[in-house]
């Protein structure tokens, strides 16, 4: 059993900056590909970023030069920093990883709960 606990959401102006976390907990053995998506209301949910097992990384378009990926192996979690942030930023931001566990053969899919990101003056 794995679980993602994400942090670091809130309310914040245009302009602003947020740094989002989630942290993964179990018999955790190791990540493959970590990353962010967001879903506004109304809307479907979209990529973000996502960053692989070697640190390669990979953005949506809207948030190209505004956010940052990274990973902390060692901590178990992915990170989202994100600057410069818009009200079209709005959304529930979720992370996804592929972790496997002790226990298990073959990475699988995990879901944050999600954390909400409001950017408004």
């Amino acid at each position: 059993q794995v679980q993602l606990v994400e942090s670091g959401g809130g309310l914040v102006q245009p302009g602003g900056s947020l740094r989002l976390s989630c942290a993964a907990s179990g018999n955790i053995f190791g990540f493959n590909t970590m990353g962010w998506y967001r879903q506004a209301t109304g809307k479907e949910r979209e990529l973000v970023a996502i960053i692989t097992s070697t640190g390669s990384t990979n953005y949506g378009d809207s948030v190209k030069g505004r956010f940052t990926i990274s990973r902390d192996n060692a901590k178990n979690t992915v990170y989202l920093q994100m600057n410069s942030l818009k009200p079209e930023d709005t959304a529930v931001y979720y992370c996804k990883v592929y972790v496997m566990t002790t226990t298990t053969a073959r990475y699988f899919e995990v879901w944050g709960q999600g954390t909400l990101v409001t950017v408004s003056s």
